[in-house]
């Protein structure tokens, strides 16, 4: 590559040893940290699967239908055999706790520390505390066999377009990605046909990486006949991460 000739600065050539010192300092330990989330979500679980995360809104409330189905579908998917993962906070997440924790399997909880939103809920048998966003979304991916996503915000939009670029582009394993509620995703999943995949944004087979349901016995029923159209059992001697997660 041709230099142009531009100044472009790093870190070892900071003149100020006092300051290049506090900086490398700071940076070392924020690096130490991160290490330190990977290293915990690893050790707790990596040998949980088969699982299910489940994603939406923190800030819906426990009358809202959304709640009481997102407990459905949580024990539903416990009593199946399948660790539920959510974000330990309270809306959807709780909910998600709630429904796994009564269930026959594991209730995880992946809280992210939040000056506002977020507060762990009681309802977690497995609780991970996470500083840095990103390292709590690998885990996210990483130990989960389905994507369940109700009703969110920006947030849960996040998650399931990281989950469906990871699976468009080969990072991640192909999994099923569910969105619950017809109401709610229907007018999305319609931008992407009339948008998305008119203007060339992406394929036609990648609308095939989301189902849209409904009923929460449905959502069990999906995930099971997803493996089994594989002829690839949901245990946990059957999965194994991402090769690049």
């Amino acid at each position: 590559m041709v230099s142009k000739g531009k100044n472009v600065p790093r870190l070892r050539q900071i003149a100020d040893i006092s300051r290049a010192t506090e900086k490398k300092a700071r940076e070392s330990w924020h690096m130490l940290t991160i290490m330190a989330e990977f290293i915990e979500s690893t050790e707790r679980l990596a040998e949980l699967r088969p699982a299910v995360s489940i994603f939406g809104s923190a800030r819906t409330k426990t009358d809202d239908p959304a709640y009481q189905k997102a407990i459905d579908i949580a024990r539903r998917l416990s009593d199946a055999g399948l660790a539920v993962i959510s974000g330990g906070g309270p809306g959807i997440m709780e909910a998600a706790n709630k429904g796994a924790f009564e269930g026959a399997s594991s209730s995880v909880g992946l809280n992210i520390q939040l000056p506002r939103e977020q507060k762990g809920n009681e309802w977690q048998d497995i609780s991970i505390s996470f500083r840095h966003f990103f390292a709590r979304k690998v885990a996210f991916v990483k130990y989960a066999d389905a994507y369940v996503v109700l009703p969110g915000g920006f947030g849960t939009l996040d998650e399931l377009t990281e989950v469906l670029t990871l699976i468009q582009t080969g990072t991640s394993r192909r999994i099923p990605v569910i969105l619950v509620g017809t109401a709610f995703w229907g007018g999305l999943l319609d931008w992407f046909r009339t948008t998305l995949l008119a203007d060339g944004m992406i394929e036609a087979k990648d609308l095939d990486l989301v189902q849209l349901i409904d009923e929460p016995a449905n959502v069990v029923d999906a995930i099971f006949a997803f493996y089994e159209a594989r002829e690839d059992l949901l245990t946990p001697a059957s999965k194994e991460p991402g090769a690049y997660l």
